[in-house]
């Protein structure tokens, strides 16, 4: 997953928590950058047909920019399932944060054949909540 995917699925997940378009500020938040790397980046995204932005209304998937995220927050449930639950990682959001970006598509195909995922996944990812609804946690560590 490359930055670009990072912003789709950040931008997936805003959509979701705004029921419309992603403000800025929402996205500045979840991804912890600037609004105006916010605004660069979207500006690329919308160069590559990916997104569609509006001013003062904001961004929104398009058909493309969607698989593209929806497929992005896969790989990254993936990885937070197998850092919980097979390797009992204690902070395994954070490592599956810094992993997402450097995981390929071979890795996270093997790591999904090892781990038991719902059949809803990513789609019971709370992006309130940030995390697997799914996800079974003891004392804020996987089952």
């Amino acid at each position: 997953m490359n930055t670009a995917d990072q912003y789709l699925k950040a931008i997936y997940l805003a959509q979701r928590i705004e029921d419309g378009p992603a403000s800025t500020g929402t996205l500045a938040d979840l991804l912890e950058v600037s609004p105006a790397s916010v605004n660069e980046m979207i500006g690329k995204l919308e160069g590559r047909d990916l997104v569609e932005h509006e001013k003062y209304k904001g961004a929104s998937l398009t058909e493309e920019g969607l698989e593209r995220a929806h497929d992005a927050l896969q790989t990254y449930c993936i990885i937070e399932r197998f850092l919980a639950n097979v390797l009992e990682v204690e902070e395994f959001r954070d490592e599956a944060r810094a992993l997402e970006s450097v995981i390929d598509d071979t890795v996270a195909d093997r790591l999904d054949t090892i781990i038991d995922r719902p059949k809803e996944c990513p789609d019971c990812f709370d992006p309130e909540l940030d995390c697997c609804e799914r996800l079974e946690l003891v004392d804020g560590r996987a089952d």
